[in-house]
């Protein structure tokens, strides 16, 4: 019994020092908070990989893509496939990807968007025009291998 009460008494004197204490300035809170990618401005020569593919879904193509002059100038599929029973996509400008996305949200449609931690560009863009909401027509890309070229 006595026991007990030596342990009840520890637990009420250190439940009284966690409520008086004060917190010690120099320790770091345990969750970092995120930062936000900075602004990405499209550069007007650059290259990228893109995948079409939605979660839980085969994917529809991978591309190596090239950029000058702000247009798409070479598409080539990477992924070893030819398009079967749809067409090949015409694969636009990570700035037109998002532009694309955004059509689709003022058009009262889904989007959602992620870009790189360090300088700010697409890594997935996904939008989905359907009016039942049941992700059916999600359209999802995967942005890797950016490389801006000066």
């Amino acid at each position: 019994m006595r026991t007990g009460w030596a342990v009840a008494g520890l637990v009420a004197v250190a439940l009284a020092a966690g409520c008086t204490s004060e917190p010690d300035a120099t320790q770091q809170p345990d969750r970092a908070t995120p930062a936000s990618p900075p602004a990405w401005t499209e550069p007007a020569d650059y290259g990228f990989v893109i995948e079409r593919r939605c979660e839980g879904r085969a994917a529809l193509g991978k591309y190596r893509v090239t950029v000058d002059g702000g247009q798409v100038t070479k598409t080539e599929r990477i992924d070893g496939r030819t398009a079967s029973g749809e067409e090949e996509i015409e694969v636009p400008t990570l700035g037109g990807l998002l532009e694309l996305a955004q059509t689709a949200a003022e058009d009262g449609g889904r989007m959602s968007t992620s870009a790189d931690p360090v300088d700010g560009h697409p890594v997935t863009v996904s939008f989905d025009v359907s009016e039942g909401g049941d992700n059916a027509e999600d359209t999802c890309f995967h942005i890797t291998e950016y490389a801006p070229r000066p």
